[in-house]
C-alpha cells in the first residue's frame, strides 16, 4: 500500500500548480485514446507471456485509473479510495457463496450457477435492462462485441444447438457473398461480408475461441513473417518492390517454419 499510496502522490504532483505542463492540461476526453492503448498493450503483453513486460504494461494502465481518478477527485465528484470501495462492496455482494456467513452461504457447483446469481444480484442493483442486450460498450471492437451480443442472445436460447449448423450458416453466408461479388454492389457487398464476419463469431464461440484474440494473435503472426522476408530481402540487397511474389511466397514458407 506504501508504493500505491507513492503513485497517489506522483500524479497529485503532476497535477499540481508546479507540476507537469501536458499533465495538468488533460482531461477526461483527452486520456480517452491512452486509456484504451494501454488495455491493448496489456494484452499484447499477455499475448507475449513475458511477466516483465505485463508487469511493466499493467502498471501503465493503472496509471491511466488513477489519472482518471485525480481529475474526478480534483473537481469533487469521486477519489481512488470511492472507487477501491466501490469495487470491493460489489465483489462481496456478487459473491456470497464466497463472502457470506456460513448459515447464508449458497452453494453453488459450477460457473453457469455462478453466473445466473450474478445476474440475479444485478437486477436487485436495480439495474434492469429492457432488452438483454443492453449493456454491451458500443466503444468495444466489432467482434468482440458481436461475440457478447450472441452470447447473451444465447441464454435465452437464440442459439444453434451444434456447430455444424454454424458451419452450413457459414457456407450460405459465403454464398451469398460470393453473388454479391458477382453484382459489384458495393452496399450489397458490405452487407454479405458482415454477415460472414459476424457468422465466423459464432463458430468462435462453440469452438471456445475468443475472435478478438485470435485475430490480434494472427496479426502478429503476420508482422513477424512479413518482418522475416523484409529482413531477407536486405540481405539479399534488394528491395521488396523488385522481388517477384514467388520469391517473397518461398521466404513467406520459410517464416512459417521458423
Amino acid at each position: 500500500m506504501n508504493n500505491f499510496q507513492k503513485l497517489l502522490d506522483i500524479m497529485s504532483a503532476l497535477r499540481s500548480e508546479n507540476g507537469c505542463p501536458w499533465d495538468k492540461e488533460q482531461t477526461k476526453e483527452s486520456l480517452k485514446p491512452f486509456l484504451i492503448e494501454e488495455t491493448y498493450e496489456v494484452l499484447e503483453a499477455l499475448d507475449e507471456g513475458d511477466p516483465q513486460k505485463i508487469k511493466e504494461e499493467l502498471g501503465d494502465l493503472l496509471f491511466q485509473i488513477v489519472f482518471h481518478c485525480q481529475l474526478a477527485k480534483e473537481k469533487g465528484e469521486f477519489d481512488m479510495d470511492a472507487v477501491i470501495k466501490k469495487i470491493s462492496d460489489k465483489m462481496i455482494a456478487r459473491h456470497p457463496h464466497v463472502f457470506a456467513k456460513d448459515s447464508d452461504k449458497p452453494k453453488f457447483e459450477t460457473s453457469e450457477e455462478v453466473l445466473k446469481q450474478w445476474e440475479e444480484r444485478k437486477k436487485e442493483e436495480g439495474k434492469l435492462r429492457e432488452s438483454i442486450l443492453e449493456g454491451i460498450p458500443k466503444e468495444l471492437p466489432s467482434l468482440l462485441r458481436a461475440q457478447r451480443l450472441q452470447a447473451r442472445a444465447a441464454k435465452v436460447g437464440f442459439d444453434w444447438k451444434r456447430v455444424e449448423d454454424v458451419m452450413e450458416k457459414l457456407d450460405e453466408e459465403i454464398k451469398e457473398f460470393r453473388d454479391a461479388l458477382k453484382s459489384k454492389e458495393q452496399k450489397e457487398i458490405e452487407d454479405e461480408l458482415g454477415d460472414v464476419f459476424f457468422v465466423l463469431v459464432n463458430v468462435s464461440r462453440f469452438v471456445g475461441v475468443n475472435p478478438e484474440d485470435a485475430l490480434r494473435k494472427t496479426i502478429s503472426k503476420f508482422i513477424s513473417r512479413f518482418r522475416y522476408i523484409e529482413m531477407k530481402a536486405r540481405d539479399t540487397g534488394k528491395r521488396l518492390s523488385d522481388m517477384t511474389l514467388e520469391e517473397m511466397d518461398a521466404l513467406w514458407d520459410e517464416a512459417k517454419k521458423k
